[in-house]
This record gives C-alpha cells, sequence and structure tokens, in this order.
C-alpha cells in the first residue's frame, strides 16, 4: 500500500511540473512573439514561424514544438533533482561503516527503522535496498538468499529507472517528427502556390516559391536542433540516476551484506 501511495505522489508531482512547464512554453513563445513580430524578421520566421500562410497564428507547428520543448526541460528537471536526491542518500550513513563491525540479525531492527520512509514518502533506491535485504534476512537468517534478494532489487530498480524516462523518449522522437509534418505542410503549401499562380512566367514566382520551401525547411531545422539538446540532457540525467544506483549497490553491498553473520 505505501508502494501505491508513494508512486501516486510522485505522478501528482509530475503533473504538477508537466502543467508548469505548458505555462512556461506558451509564455515563452508569446514573448518571442512580441520581440519577433518584424515581417520582414529571419529569426521569427525560424523561431516561430511567425508569417506564415499555412497556419493561422499562433497554431504553427514552431510553436507547438517549443510547448513540447518546454515539457521535456520539465521532465528533465525531475530527474535531475531526483538523482540529486538518491545521490546525497549514500552520505546519511544508514548503516554501520566500521570495517570491523559484525551484523547479525537482531543488529538490524534500528537500522531498518532508520531507514524506514515516513508515510506518504517515496522510498529512494539505498532505502528500499537496505529493507529488503533486512526483512529476508531476519524471516531466513540466511546471507545468501539476502544477496540473492539485493541482486533482483538490483534488477528491479534498473527496470523501473528505464520506465521512468519513457516520457522523454517519446518527447525526443515527437518533435522531430512534428518538424518534419510541418515541412512537408510548408512544401505542399508552396507548390499549391506554384499551381495557382495565374502566369507561370512571372520572373518572381521562382524567388517566392524557393523562399517558402526555404521557410519549410527551417521547422525540420529547429525540430532537430531542439530533439539534439533533450537527448544530450536526457543522456546526462540517465547517466546521474543509474551512477546513484550504482553508488547505492556498492554502499549496501559494502557495509550490509559484507557484513551480516549469524551462526
Amino acid at each position: 500500500m505505501q508502494i501505491f501511495e508513494s508512486q501516486s505522489n510522485e505522478i501528482n508531482h509530475r503533473l504538477v511540473v508537466f502543467g508548469v512547464s505548458l505555462v512556461v512554453g506558451v509564455v515563452v513563445v508569446t514573448v518571442l512573439s512580441f520581440i519577433l513580430g518584424n515581417p520582414e524578421s529571419k529569426a521569427g520566421a525560424f523561431l516561430l514561424d511567425r508569417h506564415t500562410e499555412s497556419f493561422m497564428y499562433p497554431f504553427t507547428i514552431q510553436n507547438v514544438m517549443w510547448v513540447m520543448f518546454f515539457v521535456g526541460c520539465g521532465e528533465l528537471w525531475v530527474r535531475f533533482s531526483q538523482s540529486n536526491v538518491e545521490i546525497r542518500q549514500v552520505k546519511k550513513q544508514y548503516l554501520p561503516e566500521d570495517e570491523s563491525a559484525m551484523l547479525r540479525a537482531q543488529d538490524l531492527g534500528p537500522v531498518y527503522e532508520k531507514v524506514k520512509p515516513s508515510a506518504g514518502e517515496q522510498g529512494l533506491f539505498l532505502q528500499r535496498l537496505i529493507m529488503r535485504v533486512i526483512l529476508q534476512f531476519q524471516a531466513s537468517r540466511s546471507v545468501n538468499q539476502a544477496n540473492t534478494i539485493f541482486n533482483s532489487s538490483l534488477e528491479l530498480f534498473q527496470h523501473e529507472l528505464d520506465l521512468k524516462y519513457n516520457m522523454l523518449r517519446y518527447l525526443v522522437w515527437l518533435i522531430p517528427t512534428l518538424g518534419f509534418i510541418g515541412t512537408v505542410v510548408g512544401i505542399a503549401f508552396a507548390l499549391d502556390y506554384a499551381a495557382g499562380v495565374e502566369d507561370p512566367q512571372d520572373p518572381t514566382l521562382l524567388a517566392e516559391i524557393a523562399g517558402r520551401l526555404g521557410v519549410a525547411f527551417y521547422t525540420t531545422l529547429l525540430a532537430l536542433i531542439q530533439s539534439a539538446i533533450l537527448m544530450f540532457a536526457l543522456h546526462i540525467a540517465q547517466g546521474r540516476e543509474e551512477m546513484s544506483l550504482n553508488y547505492s549497490g556498492q554502499y549496501c553491498l559494502d557495509n550490509l551484506i559484507n557484513r551480516l553473520y549469524e551462526k
């Protein structure tokens, strides 16, 4: 029950961050719209498709991409914050770190109470590792079984960690997809414009079509830049969380698993 409650709290937190990210994205698009409102602005065409004829402004592909980009930044902020919390757990010295200390079943009760999260709090990797190993050892009095539950828990935590990045991976895929859609739509409108010209021999026609096609490719270029930024930050965040899990596993192995003793 406590696991489901902590997961519910985490989902609520992520929903709040999602809502804040949406608002920030809309505010940034609004500010850029005022700054880049000049009809001759190349930056406005590149960043916002400000003077598009394909969509009614502000409902352009670029603006949707900006909102999704900031939603991804919000998810990254959640993951970076969580990795910092996990890394700090190792420094709280939940376990005795004296190299000569040995731990028997009756010595583990105070340790269990020390690492047990309060009601409604999310159990962190190190806390859950220590609690599971202690419960298994007290029930079986077997170091081998405690080590087995330790290894199984690490595998489950790795899978759990991977699942937390599903939304970010989707956004990294979605943004370039929106960019390609915007480019295809821009090309379609440029060709439609060319087909509707009354005088095909107009010398300015080629320049006009080339300009429209150039603006159409801006969408894909911006999408690739945003996706590259998110992917770079995603790898850093996931690396930090995996590092925090490794730290937790090493700390638990050195100061708990290797010190368990029972006659």
